[in-house]
């Protein structure tokens, strides 16, 4: 049995329907009505779940009544994530380049960072203090505006993860535990940081990630790539890519992935995924009800899981209190 020091988060970038519409300012969020399904198999396991919402669930009638009871009843937490395509004030040019927040000026980003957070707040009566940026596009300018709005923990990172082809952060060589730090280097643990990073929990399931890492870096860039040995790798278990998402892992991979964490010396799990993904037909995960119906089978595997080995599974906003900051 695992000792109870080991802190699951789960972080759902809860969000609009159309999605990958990066030049659609508007958005429709029919799958929020699926969420106190989710909610129930969460309330089972006494598992505690962040919605990191954005503007168009923040600020649409439906989607506010079911989340306001969700969060009434006390079993969930809401924190805040940013689509800049729907966020207003919309004034950049909406294409794929802006739609990665790391590509946006200051400027630009306070005001609509600001103008999300003053809606959850309205709406909700509720401060978030946890973020993470849309596609993952996290930036020095994304964290000084985080800083100056109050926010206390990113989770924007994904460890191993190159996000560079579409515009993005690349995360390739980023921590995958969790650290304080300053806005002027998102990638540096502080001393007394502003903001603590809870990266994704994305990795390998053998011991070593750094050389895992390399290993597969070096195949993808030669002509080896060309064999498959990846997948091959992949077969044999010798070396496997995950990440703690029900929505590109099944729930044996998911607890594989969790056990070498843990083996490893990692405190914490921050399983992630959409909630667009609980209405069929609307992201690439999940087809029809048989694939809703397996996205939540693996959920609750891997909440069995956690709660046999008492695992804590909490909001994060308990990432401060769990995490402190290092003494000087």
């Amino acid at each position: 049995m695992h000792s109870r020091t080991t802190t699951v988060f789960i972080t759902i970038d809860t969000e609009e329907d159309n999605w990958g519409a990066h030049t659609e300012a508007a958005g429709t969020v029919e799958n929020i009505q699926a969420l106190p399904r989710l909610q129930a198999i969460f309330d089972k396991y006494e598992a505690v779940p962040t919605y990191l919402i954005n503007y168009p669930v923040a600020s649409q009638t439906e989607s506010i009544s079911i989340l306001s009871k969700l969060v009434h009843e006390g079993n969930c937490e809401i924190g805040a994530h940013c689509h800049p395509w729907n966020t207003p004030p919309i004034t950049q040019e909406l294409n794929a380049v802006n739609s990665m927040m790391c590509n946006l000026e200051y400027e630009q980003l306070i005001q609509q960072l600001g103008f999300l957070d003053n809606t959850i707040q309205k709406n909700f009566g509720i401060k978030p203090v946890s973020f993470r940026s849309g596609r993952w596009a996290f930036h020095e300018n994304v964290a000084k505006c985080l800083v100056e709005l109050g926010y206390l923990v990113d989770t924007s990172v994904s460890p191993f993860v190159n996000w560079s082809k579409d515009h993005g952060t690349d995360f390739s060589r980023s921590p995958t535990q969790p650290y304080y730090f300053d806005a002027a280097d998102i990638r540096l643990d502080k001393k007394n940081g502003k903001l603590l990073e809870i990266p994704a929990t994305i990795g390998y399931c053998q011991a070593n990630f750094s050389l895992c890492h390399k290993i597969a870096e070096g195949i993808r860039s030669s002509q080896l790539s060309k064999l498959r040995l990846l997948g091959a790798l992949d077969w044999l278990r010798l070396l496997n890519f995950y990440w703690l998402s029900p929505e590109l892992s099944s729930g044996e991979q998911m607890v594989r992935l969790s056990k070498r964490f843990v083996k490893s010396g990692h405190q914490f799990l921050n399983m992630s995924f959409h909630s667009t993904s609980l209405l069929p037909g609307k992201t690439p995960f999940v087809n029809n009800e048989r694939d809703l119906v397996e996205l939540l089978n693996r959920i609750e595997y891997f909440l069995k899981y956690a709660t046999e080995n008492n695992f804590n599974i909490l909001p994060l906003s308990a990432a401060t209190r769990i995490f402190p900051q290092h003494s000087t």
